[in-house]
Parts: structure tokens; C-alpha cells; sequence
């Protein structure tokens, strides 16, 4: 970490996708939201939806519209089954993968899950200059997700380099087109 840089904080949206999860019962949520506040940045907003491909699209879209949202980490629905359907409805918004997310995450799932991790497709992306982050519906998931991929890369006093340094270069493409 570096003095010399000044810490930044990040807005941030925490999306869970479950079919069965309250706020009350929302521990993954919960988990991401309290290490948010934790870590110094902005929740912006909080929210539940169903596994649905339209309804996530819907929040995303309209998350990614707003201001006050740099990032969006969405929970759950990463996985395999017919109800997991995240990564389905993310995936086609992304104007930019983030490819080494996915796997990055396999490495730091790997030493406490073991081989299990192949069944987690977290992913992210960029949307209209916004960040989006797809982590697996498991609160251990969600703890190693942020504390050694998302927390270090959403700090601007990482070195060498973080995602918050480019935040402000990520929608030029768009900005190029208007111009």
C-alpha cells in the first residue's frame, strides 16, 4: 500500500439474485454491504431479485444509469443449476470482460474449496463505465471475492496498479462516439 495516494471511496450497489432470500436472511449480502462500509466506500443501493434474466438486467441497467454507482457486485445465481442464471443475464451487457476475474477467483477459491471452485462461473465486467462483479451466492464465497480480489483492486493506494486508478477512462468509448 501506498501514503503517498490518497484513498478514494468507491459508490457501490450490492445485487443478490435469489429466489428464496429476505433482506433478514440475506447473509451474503450482508456480508459484502458490511465490508463495503468497513473498507471506507458508499453503499449506494441494496436489493433482492428473483433468478430472472429480465429482472436482473432491469437493476443492472438502471444501477448502471445512476450516478452515485461505480460498481455493482452482484451474489449468487453463478452457479450451474437451471435457477442460476447471473451470469446469463450479465454477461451480454458487459461491454469489457474482465477475463482474469474469473480465474483469479478460482485461484483464491481453490486452497479452501478445493476442486469445487469449477463449479462457480464468477465473471466481471464494464458496463457504461461502471464495474460489474459476479460472485457466488455462498457467504465464504463472498468474503474471499472481497477481501482478496475486490477490496485491494477498489483501493486507490494499491500498487501497483488498481481498478480505481482507470475508473475515470472506462466509458471514453463512449464519450468518443458523442463527441
Amino acid at each position: 500500500m501506498s501514503e503517498a495516494r490518497q484513498f478514494i471511496p468507491v459508490r457501490i450497489a450490492v445485487l443478490t439474485v435469489s429466489d428464496t432470500r429476505t433482506l433478514e436472511t440475506d447473509v451474503s449480502g450482508q456480508t459484502l454491504a458490511d465490508r463495503v462500509a468497513e473498507a471506507g466506500h458508499l453503499l449506494s443501493a441494496r436489493k433482492i431479485v428473483k433468478d430472472d434474466v429480465r429482472a436482473i438486467r432491469h437493476v443492472i441497467r438502471d444501477w448502471t444509469a445512476r450516478a452515485d454507482v461505480d460498481a455493482i457486485i452482484t451474489t449468487g445465481g453463478t452457479g450451474l443449476t437451471g435457477h442460476d442464471v447471473t451470469i446469463e443475464a450479465v454477461r451480454p451487457l458487459f461491454e469489457k470482460e474482465i477475463e482474469g476475474f474469473g480465474t483469479l477467483f478460482h485461484m483464491v477459491s481453490f486452497p479452501k474449496i478445493g476442486t469445487s471452485t469449477i463449479q462457480s462461473r464468477a465473471t466481471a465486467g464494464v458496463m457504461k463505465g461502471k464495474y460489474i462483479f459476479c460472485l457466488p451466492g455462498s457467504p465464504g464465497a463472498c468474503k474471499d471475492g472481497w477481501d482478496l480480489i475486490l477490496r485491494p483492486q477498489l483501493d486507490y493506494t494499491h500498487k501497483p496498479c488498481n481498478f480505481v486508478e482507470i475508473m475515470p477512462r472506462l466509458d471514453e468509448h463512449l464519450r468518443r462516439r458523442k463527441g
